[in-house]
């Protein structure tokens, strides 16, 4: 509980929530709470589910979930230290009147910031008194509404902007569209003049202000009894978290969810580029929305010579049916690494030129890692660019590791991509999911990593309380007479294996393996470099008048050093170094195997490889710090060439340069004690 005050790293970097402005700015308004970093953090998350496993039936449970933010990364989010507070009945949700069955909590949240309660600590074997604040609610947009009272739907819906929300009703689409984007941009951009490309309007307005605390208790009680001018009522009601003290005072109240923004975002791409019926955001009644607001006449509907029907024109985000297919295939045939994703592949349809069953962890590596790939070829280069900038916007936004600096040239870049996006996609493509994308850069810089305040944790634990649940689809044995489960809630720490448990194959080196391995050992120590540089001024006297190539210098110093070494010194390379080497098989060097595309993907081919072991370049080892896993794609566009990805790791955590014995003992616990299961 005190690893946040004494065993962070602090170098600038947005690596656990105690670096973010939305923890020092607490910190700074109530020094008192400071003192004892013992105090806890929470975080409040609520969202319904169905807990029978059943479509058939329509029932809405919620829990109300507390999330002690004082933890390391490696612990903080994980289920055993999730606290469920509230459990609140179905069949039907709360809705707004949610504020009733959090009384309870609420009022206890304000005992433990007024008097707190006394706790023992059993680390240092004495009794203090505890307080905790909580700092912000984690759901998913509609229980956004129920918890914060702000409207998310309609014409207001966006809770950052507020009443200064920039919203369109289209007529034929019956829906609206947030746009608008280009009131972000600086004041002089060329876009906002722009009255042709975007929503045929100019845009001089400043962006919309954000309120904080203040502001907004002062809006409610302005706007709740008479509403806006135009009639609308954003405020629903007064949060009962007001009733805190320090609620006002937060820099960030609600987090919008980053998993259900991007599996929003992946679903309107998706359904529009594929053009499948009921998901397309391009339809009849969206090119005569066009022709409402006077902008695109080369995408108008037109009349066909058959008087009864309508043609559509071709846009530049439509596929044909074979770019349909050569998309689809890519992704049919993708194989991802153990534990990188689901099976996406059964989503993929390429017959039916579908996609469907998509849950939100396939999104999440679809837009990440996946749809840049796949789009390559598909489409008009103006449009996979602006596509597969947006997919690295979340790819970078979902890092464990944030810089603030990079955050902000992150928020302008992404007015800029969602500006491109309006000249390409019709109006009805902007849902108020895609224009929540403009705010997730700016609550990155106040609260940190993402990975701390999204959905994803919150739902795997909610599956694991729907396994709680007995129904038809889990009934347990009816004539079982051993105790089921473990009748005691004691805790017990998960240990994890790598790969399968079975006889390991020592691989023994060859004179010429064991020399390239004992050559990349001492070409890669400190100690050994300066002798490096004599050996090669050593190669150049030698050789006089004669003037030796850089290539003939590379090849000798190859062939001789290591001789030329034991001469010089009388340190020999222990042998277990050769247990810290990696031997590649083969490997691409130089451009014949290895490129890079105009939209930054790296690609390999392995017919030219190259291993002839004259050159140090050449050696085959590498150190396993040095390696990181990839896996590949298969590029239909580009034969006998392959897309290399990185492969992500989970609960690997980047902490900085600094060792901490910390870390290493819990990725023990974690892994177990292998030697003493060998023993059992």
């Amino acid at each position: 509980m005190r690893w946040h005050h004494e065993s962070r790293l602090n170098d600038g970097s947005l690596r656990h929530l105690a670096d973010s402005l939305a923890w020092k700015n607490f910190d700074a308004r109530y020094p008192t709470f400071l003192l004892d970093p013992r105090n806890v953090r929470l975080g409040v998350a609520s969202d319904g589910f169905n807990p029978f496993k059943t479509m058939s039936i329509t029932h809405s449970t919620w829990p109300v979930i507390l999330i002690p933010y004082n933890l390391p990364p490696w612990m903080v989010m994980k289920q055993p230290y999730f606290m469920l507070s509230l459990l609140i009945p179905g069949p039907k949700g709360p809705g707004n009147n949610i504020d009733i069955y959090l009384q309870p909590l609420v009022q206890e949240l304000q005992e433990l910031w007024d008097d707190g309660i006394e706790t023992f600590d059993a680390y240092k074997k004495e009794t203090f008194q505890l307080r905790a604040a909580m700092i912000w609610t984690i759901n998913g947009f509609p229980a956004y509404a129920n918890l914060s009272g702000w409207s998310t739907k309609g014409q207001y819906a966006c809770p950052c902007c507020g009443i200064e929300t920039t919203s369109q009703w289209l007529r034929h689409g019956k829906k609206i569209c947030y746009m608008g984007h280009r009131r972000c941009l600086s004041p002089k951009h060329k876009w906002r003049l722009n009255n042709r490309d975007l929503d045929g309007t100019r845009e001089l307005r400043s962006p919309p202000k954000r309120l904080d605390g203040t502001d907004i208790l002062r809006q409610i009680d302005e706007y709740r009894e008479k509403g806006l001018a135009n009639g609308a009522q954003p405020w629903k009601k007064k949060s009962i978290f007001f009733t805190l003290p320090y609620w006002q005072y937060n820099v960030l109240r609600h987090n919008l969810d980053v998993m259900h923004i991007e599996k929003n975002v992946c679903d309107n791409i998706i359904g529009t580029l594929l053009n499948q019926e009921g998901k397309s955001k391009d339809n009849y009644k969206a090119r005569a929305d066009l022709v409402d607001m006077g902008i695109r006449s080369m995408l108008h509907p037109q009349p066909s010579p058959n008087i009864t029907t309508t043609r559509l024109p071709r846009a530049c985000y439509q596929m044909t049916n074979k770019e349909k297919e050569s998309f689809l295939s890519i992704l049919k045939n993708v194989k991802t690494p153990d534990e990188c994703s689901s099976n996406i592949p059964r989503c993929v349809h390429v017959k039916q030129h579908k996609m469907f069953g998509l849950k939100s962890y396939d999104c999440h590596v679809l837009m990440q890692e996946l749809l840049p790939v796949a789009l390559r070829g598909s489409l008009p280069d103006k449009v996979t660019s602006v596509l597969v900038d947006l997919c690295n916007f979340f790819k970078q936004i979902c890092s464990k590791v944030l810089n603030v600096e990079f955050l902000s040239q992150l928020e302008s870049q992404i007015v800029i991509t969602l500006c491109q996006l309006e000249t390409i996609f019709p109006p009805s493509f902007f849902t108020v999911m895609m224009h929540l994308v403009i705010h997730l850069a700016h609550e990155a810089q106040v609260a940190g990593p993402v990975q701390y305040r999204w959905m994803y944790p919150i739902e795997r634990f909610l599956l694991t309380l729907k396994s709680f649940v007995q129904t038809r689809f889990s009934r347990p044995n009816r004539n079982d007479d051993e105790v089921s489960g473990r009748p005691l809630g004691i805790k017990k720490q998960q240990k994890l294996r790598l790969g399968k448990r079975k006889k390991v194959s020592r691989t023994k080196l060859d004179k010429k393996e064991l020399a390239h391995a004992h050559r990349y050992v001492l070409s890669n120590c400190d100690a050994v470099a300066p002798f490096i540089e004599d050996h090669i001024l050593h190669l150049k006297r030698q050789c006089r008048p004669r003037r030796l190539t850089q290539l003939e210098i590379d090849r000798q110093h190859g062939h001789k050093f290591i001789e030329w070494f034991k001469l010089r010194s009388s340190v020999w390379m222990n042998k277990r170094a050769q247990k810290l080497l990696m031997n590649l098989d083969g490997y691409p060097v130089d451009h014949l195997s290895i490129k890079k595309d105009k939209f930054g993907m790296t690609l390999v081919n392995f017919k030219f490889l190259k291993h002839n072991g004259k050159n140090i370049c050449d050696d085959p080892f590498v150190f396993a710090s040095q390696a990181k896993k990839v896996f590949y794609i298969y590029d239909e566009r580009n034969k006998d060439w392959l897309v290399v990805l990185n492969a992500k790791v989970r609960d690997i955590y980047d902490m900085g340069d600094e060792e901490s014995n910390e870390i290493e003992e819990i990725h023990g616990q974690l892994m177990g004690d292998t030697n003493d299961e060998e023993d059992e």
